[in-house]
């Protein structure tokens, strides 16, 4: 019995290996045995509940007056007891932005946030995420192989961030470069000064120059938010965009890749309703901190220590089966639920149909390279995400899918096809060029 929660009955489970990265279902099962919920250890000395039942984890998300989000609170950090170069610190020490504040404050940044999201018009975006999908298929189309994470999923998101954030070329490049940085874990800390500093400059731009994007829209609400709370909601929109994106597309494809020979129909919409289901692309998260000691069900959690739901664990929840929902949308919490829940979630699943339509419409006989079970996931404790996704498929040349888009933007360019393409992020291996991913876009497509 575990000596920090004699309740439970169960061991603390470890959060950060291959082991539960291989099979995570193993931890929810197990801690689901004993209780609600149940010790883990999220990194090396960083302790903490997961919640696995679903009723339970609606309980914690939809109760802010018990259950708060501030990492202020967090007792083991404040007393020196969490490693200050622990990886998961990031994802959940205090900042002054809509995912962790509550009350007031929480209201007011949540407020500008979704009302300027609104603003985006979904059929726009969706028409956005098409030449961004063109433009990085031609980057590999004529080779007839490609890894769909490193080659696609990764980089759609970042450079539709960049459109909607409304960056101008420099600015741009220097965000998609610190992003990669930050995801793939080189020397995370210089890439959060520079998007730091990248968003600062944008604000400045906007407050000057203000545009149809939602920095502009940011800026000038009502709220009448700060630089410093401006960047910190425009930091926030990236960490819940892009890696959750990535791994929605990327887990998409593998399901329809892996079911194609068996469901040839499947729709994409259908395949993204499994996978929010059965593999959500943020597994546990949604960190809370108890305002007191709490009885989850016969499991204690104690005040001031990390509470995580798991999306994953509550949504494979045996009693959402013997209730008849297991397979009902609005039974799933991949999008959370309660006062933090996910704003964008419509415009989340635009941008992955449209991705993975664009990626399979140009490369009709795309396959998986080797089969699904031997591909490798990424450890950590909050996403389920895959290291590769390596594919074949009969090359196309590099300016089919992208011509159509050149033609029909009334300002593109007549851009040639020989036009050298930028290279990968600094710290890829490969040696940078002068353009990045971003401003070669621009060129191509001038939108």
């Amino acid at each position: 019995m575990d000596e920090h929660n004699p309740a439970a009955g169960a061991a603390r489970c470890p959060m950060y290996d291959q082991g539960f990265a291989d099979a995570p279902e193993k931890v929810y099962d197990y801690l689901r045995a004993h209780g609600p919920a149940g010790p883990v250890e999220l990194a090396p000395g960083v302790d903490a509940t997961l919640v696995v039942e679903h009723e339970t984890a609606r309980r914690v998300l939809q109760n802010p007056g018990l259950f708060a989000r501030d990492g202020r609170r967090w007792a083991d950090l404040n007393e020196g007891r969490i490693p200050l170069d622990s990886p998961v610190l990031p994802m959940m020490v205090y900042r002054p932005n809509c995912l962790f504040t509550d009350g007031a404050q929480h209201l007011r940044l949540r407020k500008a946030v979704t009302e300027s999201l609104d603003r985006l018009n979904v059929a726009r975006v969706r028409r956005d995420v098409e030449p961004i999908a063109a433009y990085l298929i031609d980057r590999f189309s004529e080779t007839g192989r490609a890894d769909l994470i490193s080659d696609y999923a990764k980089l759609l998101p970042m450079l539709l961030i960049n459109k909607l954030f409304g960056s101008p070329a420099t600015i741009g490049d220097r965000v998609t470069t610190a992003m990669a940085d930050m995801f793939d874990g080189r020397d995370a800390q210089a890439a959060s000064e520079e998007l730091t500093a990248c968003f600062l400059e944008l604000v400045s731009l906007k407050r000057r120059t203000p545009d149809e994007d939602v920095t502009s829209w940011l800026v000038q609400h009502s709220a009448g938010l700060s630089d410093e709370e401006l960047k910190d909601q425009l930091v926030m929109l990236i960490g819940a965009s892009v890696e959750p994106e990535r791994n929605l597309i990327a887990n998409s494809l593998l399901l329809l890749l892996e079911r194609g020979g068996d469901e040839p129909s499947m729709q994409v919409e259908d395949a993204l309703d499994r996978v929010l289901l059965n593999n959500p692309p943020i597994a546990n998260y949604a960190t809370h901190f108890p305002l007191q000691d709490v009885d989850l069900g016969g499991v204690l959690a104690k005040a001031n220590t990390p509470v995580v739901i798991s999306f994953a664990g509550a949504n494979n929840d045996p009693a959402l089966a013997e209730a008849g929902q297991a397979h009902s949308r609005s039974a799933h919490l991949a999008w959370g639920a309660g006062p933090h829940a996910c704003p964008a979630k419509s415009l989340a699943q635009v941008v992955a149909v449209a991705a993975i339509e664009q990626l399979l419409n140009a490369l009709p006989d795309i396959a998986l390279s080797q089969p699904a079970s031997e591909l490798a996931w990424r450890p950590g404790p909050f996403h389920r995400a895959l290291a590769t996704l390596p594919v074949e498929f009969s090359p196309a040349p590099a300016t089919r899918t992208a011509s159509a888009f050149r033609s029909a933007a009334p300002r593109a360019t007549a851009a040639k096809p020989a036009a050298p393409l930028p290279a990968a992020p600094a710290g890829s291996g490969k040696t940078p060029q002068k353009k990045g991913f971003w401003s070669s876009f621009l060129e191509i497509f001038r939108v």
